[in-house]
């Protein structure tokens, strides 16, 4: 089994629990635990591909890179940047501060469309490099 199949697996499965834990909002006890493994995996996986692939070096050559790439690289940062502010947010609500949720909902359906792109890109960007 090559690296990029267990990564791909490993994608799918995060975004399977991504799904899984949003159906779960309302459950909190299911939700948040799930959603924070959901960030912890997502961002092993991100470390598991840069240090098998050396992923940044490759993705600092933004300009030879094929777009595809460079699409996915920044679906990517962008789904991260999006975990930070739901995990910002999602404390607050946890705190009892409600006045975050459209907030943390506007955050949270963004990092689930950018972790769907990042996975379709993830198909086409691996049989580029």
């Amino acid at each position: 089994m090559t690296s990029a199949l267990v990564f791909q697996i490993q994608s799918i499965i995060i975004y399977s629990m991504m799904v899984y834990g949003i159906t779960k909002r309302k459950n909190r006890k299911i939700h948040v635990p799930t959603m924070y493994a959901v960030i912890i995996w997502d961002v092993i996986l991100i470390l598991q591909i840069e240090l098998g692939r050396n992923a940044i070096a490759k993705a600092s050559k933004a300009v030879t890179n094929p777009m595809i790439l460079n699409i996915h690289v920044s679906f990517a940062v962008l789904s991260v940047v999006f975990y930070v502010l739901l995990l910002f947010t999602g404390r607050k609500l946890l705190k009892g501060d409600r006045s975050v949720r459209p907030r943390h909902k506007l955050f949270g359906w963004t990092a689930l469309t950018l972790r769907t792109l990042t996975l379709i890109t993830s198909f086409f960007a691996v049989t580029v490099h």
